[in-house]
């Protein structure tokens, strides 16, 4: 399965790592030069939780932030009788 939040519509995105070299300026150089440029992956940070929906307990892929905000309510823990 692909890694997206199934709330968010958070994906991996792609993007670039930039390597530089080089005092800046305001510190007495000449300025900082780029060297190279890397391709790279952003990827949410995804988690596969037990959230209650529409009153049943269903597993989601949900990113961290939305577990944090409090957006995901996750079921109560059940209670084991004592014997």
């Amino acid at each position: 399965m692909p890694r997206v939040c199934q709330f968010s519509g958070k994906r991996t995105r792609s993007g670039r790592q930039y390597t530089t070299r080089g005092l800046a300026k305001s510190k007495g150089g000449v300025g900082t030069k780029i060297t190279g440029k890397t391709k790279r992956m952003f990827k949410p940070n995804i988690q596969k939780v037990r959230a209650v929906i529409d009153g049943r307990t269903v597993r989601v892929k949900v990113t961290a932030k939305l577990l944090r905000r409090g957006v995901i309510t996750k079921p109560v823990k059940r209670v084991r009788p004592e014997a």
